[in-house]
């Protein structure tokens, strides 16, 4: 296996230190090494990131005369953020959804896949999701010259049976048209403006086979060419939406709509769009759940972890707009220079002590090699935290018997880059995004341990380097470096506790985390590629009960509780593991898949 990919805790660090022994640390870095007092710097970047996170305008400037004294001021304004944090996630699992629902003739099977799929998602939600309380409400259109049968507004409600009701009488009628697009915008409209929306989390489903009225839409028969006849426009409607914090989904039918779609992703960024086409009713109603299922976990993935007021609002759409910005091809590697630099790893804990002792990870500990490399200029992903470039590790070495002739060996990778460091040196927070992979593959090798005794899928995390660099704009940077994942990513679950992606290996790898720790501390937001018999994750976040510990998104032993334990099901996984059963009041999982 790859050096890239961890093995074995004996081998991982016998690799270590014969990779150590024949690389020694450059100078330059020794430098930063000996001039790096990671816990000062670590102390004051929480405060400043506890600052932000808090709204805490009022003491940006964090004045401590001695280490203990920071520690202690910075325990006080973490424990602050961590609460407002937790408040807002508590908030942002009460979810507004509210479908936008072309109701014309052809729309016949979706209008009946709307009210058949309610109930399964209620029931899969409170399986997989017990905290996530949602409203359900319609917004249906047709077209202008429907008259009163125009617009059909059924407000919000968590009774769903009467939600259910209601869409037995909507029917599907003719626009009476001979055109093909309708009042998309006047459905959105309506939807945003006359629609009670009051919840943390706001979701609008907009299912629809054509575009809105105007030439810039399409290039179909259309008997308003020049757009909405009362005026409406894409902008106003979609800034109106952006401005009540409202995220857009939509249900793709037909290829009638790219254009449309172009349009609203130049106004409001990236947003998912899901497959609903016909044909099968039985696919067109699972097709349905997924689509609305996975609206409401990730709208929540954005808002628990981002906020969900009006200013944290602008935030998210702000990364909606950034991934339009995103170039998801590998480039042309010929055309980029070799870049060298130093990646960095720690020594795995051989104990749990060494693992819940901090002190641990410092500078002993740590080992080095040299790198050459290439990176990607734009990058191919972003998330809340950190963005994500294809990148190429390239070795060099002679041919046997021709000494003076190279060949290039090369592996993909991806590099990440944080997207903001604050006034704090970068160094101390790639350190720790070391830290948490090392301490995720410690507990990953336990639980595989385990796992291979019981027949249950492995799970196990890439090995997370530190990559140091600065022989291309003449200063020092830093990223972590990783293999490239082969196979669909999927985010399975997140720090704030909402399951993405059920799968009852890794809901008891969580709970195996915090009881094999002792109740210290639980690895989540577990996210990667799943293969036929293990699970290959990268980017774990932990929440621990030393709230100084593991970065902004650990929310400590309040975390712990409102994010795991007041949410998990045991599964059989946790029987087979012989974990404790967590009692919550919640009954156990029917298990499908591992």
């Amino acid at each position: 296996m790859s050096k890239w990919f961890y093995n074995s805790k004996q081998n991982a660090n016998t690799q270590t230190s014969n990779t150590t022994s024949t690389s020694p640390v450059p100078s330059s870095l020794a430098y930063d090494l000996d001039k790096l007092n990671i816990t000062e710097e670590r102390l004051k970047r929480y405060a400043d990131e506890a600052n932000i996170l808090s709204s805490d305008t009022s003491n940006n400037t964090l004045v401590a005369n001695t280490e203990n004294d920071l520690k202690s001021k910075t325990i006080f304004i973490r424990e602050k953020a961590v609460s407002k944090a937790l408040n807002n996630i508590k908030n942002s699992m009460k979810v507004d959804l509210c479908f936008v629902l072309d109701c014309t003739s052809s729309m016949k099977p979706h209008i009946a896949a709307v009210k058949d799929c309610i109930s399964h998602v209620t029931k899969y939600i409170i399986h997989t999701n017990p905290s996530i309380k949602f409203r359900v409400g319609l917004c249906g259109y047709r077209d202008h010259n429907n008259n009163s049968d125009r617009l059909l507004i059924f407000d919000f409600t968590d009774q769903y049976e009467q939600f259910i009701q209601y869409m037995h009488n909507v029917k599907p009628i003719s626009s009476r048209n001979n055109d093909s697009p309708e009042d998309v915008l006047g459905g959105l409209n309506a939807a945003i403006t006359q629609m009670d929306w009051q919840n943390g989390t706001q979701v609008l489903l907009h299912i629809g086979d054509n575009p809105p009225h105007g030439r810039r839409f399409t290039t179909l028969r259309d008997n308003y060419p020049d757009g909405d006849p009362n005026g409406l426009t894409a902008e106003s409607v979609l800034n109106m939406m952006k401005s009540k914090n409202i995220l857009y989904f939509f249900g793709k039918i037909k290829s009638n709509t790219d254009k449309m779609l172009a349009i609203f992703r130049s106004i409001i960024g990236e947003f998912p769009v899901f497959d609903l086409v016909g044909g099968d009713p039985i696919k067109l109603i699972e097709k349905f759940i997924k689509a609305t299922s996975s609206s409401i976990t990730y709208a929540l993935s954005l808002t628990s972890t981002i906020g969900s007021n009006s200013n944290n609002s602008k935030d998210i759409y702000s990364l909606q707009q950034k991934k339009l910005n995103l170039n998801p091809n590998k480039p042309n590697w010929d055309t980029l220079p070799l870049q060298k630099g130093v990646f960095m790893w720690y020594l795995i804990p051989d104990t749990l002590n060494e693992l819940k002792n901090p002190n641990y990870f410092n500078k002993p500990k740590l080992f080095s090699e040299s790198l050459s490399f290439k990176i990607a200029q734009q990058p191919f992903s972003a998330g809340v935290e950190k963005c994500a470039h294809f990148a190429l590790d390239i070795k060099s070495s002679t041919i046997p018997f021709t000494p003076f002739i190279f060949r290039q060996q090369t592996k993909e990778m991806v590099i990440k880059e944080y997207i903001h460091i604050g006034q704090n040196d970068p160094f101390e927070k790639y350190l720790e995004a070391v830290e948490i992979s090392t301490v995720t593959y410690f507990l990953s090798e336990e639980f595989n341990w385990y796992a291979e005794r019981k027949n249950i899928p492995k799970v196990n995390f890439l090995n997370v380097k530190l990559l140091r660099c600065g022989t291309i704009d003449l200063r020092t940077r830093y990223y972590t470096i990783e293999p490239k994942l082969q196979g669909e990513y999927k985010r399975f679950n997140s720090n704030t506790g909402v399951i993405t992606e059920l799968r009852p290996t890794l809901e008891a790898f969580v709970h195996f985390t915090y009881e094999y720790t002792e109740k210290y501390l639980v690895v989540c937001d577990l996210q990667g590629i799943e293969l036929n018999d293990e699970f290959l994750l990268t980017d774990p976040a932990i929440h621990c009960v030393d709230t100084l510990r593991f970065g902004r998104t650990n929310f400590g032993e309040e975390g712990i509780n409102q994010c795991f334990l007041a949410n998990h099901r045991c599964n059989d996984i946790c029987k087979k593991l012989k974990l404790r059963h967590i009692d919550n009041g919640l009954s156990e999982n029917v298990t499908i898949k591992a």
